[in-house]
């Protein structure tokens, strides 16, 4: 108790003799060692609150980037497997009939050969794929004229020549022009007669000739032309058009005629077995000897940071609260000498 009155009484009487020095050690230096220790603090939250933030936002950064990547990766594995394992469903050549001109004497007959015609295959392009069967077709645009109303049946024949020139396949099937009846004939062009007039439909026939049905190509060479030839002489042919079908089946028929079902399958396949195999390399990394090390030696340098930063502020504090007890001891200094000099008075 009598301690506590003799501290207030020196407390007083410092006031009252330096008030000036009461002020700035007493209330200004226990302020600005308050504030700077708030301000120190707020830094320190609001910078680890930053350095969460820039966390967070650098990690979804990165799973946004990884998640594009095997999504991107998935959709260019399905579209390269697509175009390699689908073949095109269809190639369109058209054939250049030719024939052999009789002699100029010979006025009743025009064609002295069997009009025939070469369709050429680029292997480079891989028309034809090994194990995909193909439907194989010629259509002859053939004008309704009497000399094809009285022609009746023809073959058309199909050899399939390789580089070398050997035949690897061939084919004959018999045709003729869709027969109509002198009634139904002039019926329909009674009826569209005016199309006839104005020129938007033709007095002719499509003749489709089925020459293969499942047709194979082969693995020991590829076809690389094709022989046509129509045998007859007396035939009218506008135009004549080889067409070659693939005949889809089991998978490439479902990614073919059900392409969105089939890629979001695909794609989804894909981006699972990316995923599985991402997880179990990044699994295997993250337990390696090597990254374990690593990661000792910034946990290490982090630490060495804390404790430096530490150190330095109770530095400051120590060297603050120096401040103040050499400040208080010079003040009760000065107070003994004016108590002594007053006594000797």
């Amino acid at each position: 108790m009598m301690l506590r009155i003799k501290n207030f009484m020196h407390t007083a009487f410092f006031c009252v003799t330096s008030p000036r020095k009461f002020v700035r050690e007493r209330i200004k230096l226990p302020l600005a060692k308050f504030v700077y220790d708030t301000v120190a603090l707020y830094k320190t939250r609001a910078k680890t609150g930053v350095n969460n933030i820039r966390d967070i936002l650098f990690r979804g950064t990165i799973v946004a980037l990884v998640t594009a990547l095997l999504v991107w990766l998935s959709i260019f594995m399905y579209v390269a497997f697509y175009y390699v394992y689908v073949p095109a469903i269809a190639h369109n050549k058209p054939v250049y009939l030719q024939f052999r001109s009789c002699d100029k004497w010979d006025m009743h007959k025009s064609v002295c050969s069997f009009p025939s015609g070469n369709v050429h295959l680029n292997p480079k392009q891989h028309s034809l794929m090994v194990g995909q069967p193909y439907k194989i077709f010629l259509d002859l645009e053939m004008p309704e004229s009497p000399i094809n109303k009285q022609l009746g049946m023809f073959m058309v024949c199909a050899d399939f020549h390789g580089s070398n020139g050997k035949i690897i396949s061939n084919s004959c099937r018999s045709t003729m022009l869709h027969y109509r009846s002198l009634l139904l004939d002039i019926a329909l062009k009674i009826i569209y007669s005016p199309f006839y007039l104005f020129g938007n439909m033709e007095e002719k026939q499509t003749v489709r000739v089925e020459l293969f049905s499942r047709y194979l190509e082969s693995d020991d060479d590829q076809v690389t032309n094709i022989y046509i030839e129509v045998q007859t002489r007396n035939i009218e042919i506008y135009s004549a058009k080889f067409t070659i079908n693939a005949n889809f089946s089991g998978l490439r028929y479902m990614m073919f005629h059900w392409p969105i079902l089939s890629a979001a399958v695909g794609i989804t396949s894909n981006l699972f077995f990316i995923a599985i195999v991402s997880m179990i390399s990044w699994y295997q990394i993250i337990n390696s000897q090597e990254y374990l090390e690593f990661l000792k030696k910034q946990d290490g340098k982090v630490k060495d940071d804390e404790n430096q930063k530490k150190f330095t502020l109770n530095d400051d504090t120590s060297s603050s609260e120096d401040d103040v007890s050499l400040i208080d001891s010079e003040a009760l200094q000065g107070t003994r000498k004016r108590l002594g000099s007053s006594s000797e008075c």
